[in-house]
């Protein structure tokens, strides 16, 4: 009896397959005769036309359309910025000639007057990690170069990070100790000191200046202004 039942268990089973295939044979609707590629064509132009658009307007287009112009123009923008004659740069153009010296040092990393440009132009445009980075390229690849030096510390001196303040006030110390007439370096460490409250250091610094500028030299009256206010300190 168990043999028997087992048989009509299985046997329903299999009718009861048989039927749902039979069912959903039924529910499959037959195949008609299939589009062209035709049909579709113009659906894939127009949503390739509109991706492009889409991309012209908000990807990196915009940004290599930049890039491009800034590389073609910067032999006449470098120009004019070392002709003194010349038309001042305005500020976009100087962020054109930054992006254009950026791309030229990435073929020609060796090239210190280029980091050099680049570190002036970030100064001039208050970029303080392109201006930082770029001296400090120059410096890396001629420690002796005293415009390099010279513009790191400035670079160090003015950043917002105190280590990096410390910094370029001894790269400032060594290169008064090196020479003490140079008047770009001692103006330049006379205001580190005293930003630093190193006030001392800073009338001494602005005292030597006193002897190697002439009588008649304007910025004398400042410099005595100067080491009045740092005495008061």
């Amino acid at each position: 009896a168990i043999v028997a039942g087992g048989w009509i268990i299985v046997a329903r089973t299999r009718r009861r397959v048989r039927i749902r295939q039979d069912v959903l044979a039924d529910a499959i609707p037959a195949a008609g005769p299939r589009a062209g590629v035709g049909v579709y064509l113009p659906g894939v132009v127009m949503a390739l036309v509109v991706a492009a658009i889409s991309y012209s307007q908000t990807g990196s287009y915009p940004q290599v359309r930049a890039w491009q112009q800034a590389t073609a123009q910067t032999p006449g923008l470098l120009a004019r910025a070392l002709d003194p004659t010349a038309q001042p740069l305005n500020e976009e153009e100087m962020a054109r000639l930054a992006l254009g010296l950026r791309t030229r040092l990435q073929n020609d990393a060796g090239n210190v007057e280029g980091w050099l440009m680049l570190g002036r132009t970030g100064m001039v445009l208050g970029n303080a990690g392109t201006a930082t980075g770029a001296y400090a390229n120059a410096y890396r690849l001629d420690p002796k170069n005293r415009d390099a030096a010279l513009g790191y510390a400035e670079a160090l001196t003015r950043s917002s990070d105190p280590e990096d303040n410390r910094r370029g006030g001894e790269l400032l110390r060594q290169l008064v100790r090196s020479d003490h007439t140079d008047i770009r370096v001692l103006s330049l460490y006379a205001f580190s000191a005293f930003e630093q409250q190193r006030f001392g250091e800073a009338v001494a610094a602005w005292e030597m200046m006193l002897k190697l500028l002439p009588a008649g030299d304007a910025r004398r009256a400042v410099i005595e202004r100067s080491i009045r206010l740092a005495q008061e300190k």
